[in-house]
């Protein structure tokens, strides 16, 4: 028996045994899952239906040893939504394999009985199929990292835009409190951060606080002065805050020039500073 008369038995094998594959099939995952919900088991109901009827449709091709032939095309897509959705819902990565592998235990069953006088075609035939839905399985945990790739970087991006909040003390000034190491990706945001709010306010001073940075080194200091200069350019002037001791002493022993920049001990310094720069009084009254 040739490769292309032994895949087109297998094709007509699964399509004659579709109903009773589909219900073992459906039975095992069910069996497996903890603590299902009605939707959860409906989702589960609609996509072994969907998978099956994929997968008896892409082995009408002929095709089982590549499933990057474009007779796979649905099943692949169709694998790489269920994968998306699980990774999304906080399924592991071996929970969503499962569904996949597991289709090797009703499909040998049946290729056991379709073969049962071949025990040389039901060798290779066995073969194949488990080599296909080895593929299979290993594109859908591909899919799914590549999913759970994509949530964790829009997670990070959602994380830096929220530690680098850009807050209007008064008219005219703008606060951005620092907090935690000040690497290039972050540098990237606090600047998009600041000169859209010197846009969208007109202020004229910028306080950057870095009380709540730990360290500050080489790197971080040309982080601090490139923002500063694209402040600048926006036509506002930036004052520093939140200078400790030992943070001093580190920008002196680097030679750090900041000498074109005020700096101040606190936050409460900085937006005085701000203040008379800004032609701003406050006074108090008496009770």
């Amino acid at each position: 028996m040739t490769t292309t008369d032994l895949a087109s038995h297998i094709s007509q094998l699964l399509q004659q045994e579709q109903a009773a594959i589909g219900a073992e099939w459906l039975a095992q995952l069910e069996s497996l899952m903890v603590r299902g919900t009605s939707a959860s088991r409906e989702q589960l109901r609609t996509h072994t239906r969907q998978f099956l009827a994929a997968f008896i449709a892409a082995t009408r091709s002929g095709e089982l040893e590549n499933i990057e032939h474009r007779s796979w095309d649905d099943v692949r897509d169709l694998l790489a939504d269920i994968s998306s959705s699980r990774a999304k819902s906080g399924s592991t990565p071996s929970d969503t394999a499962t569904f996949v592998f597991s289709f090797k235990q009703p499909v040998f069953a049946r290729l056991r009985d379709g073969f049962a006088d071949d025990q040389q075609g039901l060798a290779r035939a066995s073969w194949l199929v488990s080599t296909l839905l080895d593929q299979l399985g290993l594109f859908t945990i591909e899919m799914f990292q590549k999913t759970k790739d994509q949530i964790i970087v829009r997670q990070q991006q959602e994380l830096l835009e929220l530690s680098t909040p850009v807050v209007k003390l008064w008219n005219g000034i703008l606060a951005l409190p620092l907090i935690g190491t000040l690497d290039s990706a972050r540098t990237q945001v606090v600047m998009e951060n600041i000169l859209q709010k010197i846009v969208d306010t007109g202020a004229v001073i910028a306080i950057i606080d870095i009380t709540g940075v730990p360290t500050v080194d080489t790197l971080v200091a040309q982080h601090l002065m490139k923002t500063i200069a694209a402040a600048r350019l926006m036509g506002a002037d930036c004052i520093i805050s939140g200078i400790r001791p030992q943070i001093a002493q580190t920008i002196v022993h680097l030679g750090v020039n900041l000498e074109d920049v005020v700096t101040k001990a606190t936050l409460a310094d900085a937006f005085m500073v701000a203040l008379e720069r800004t032609g701003t009084t406050i006074t108090t009254t008496k009770a």
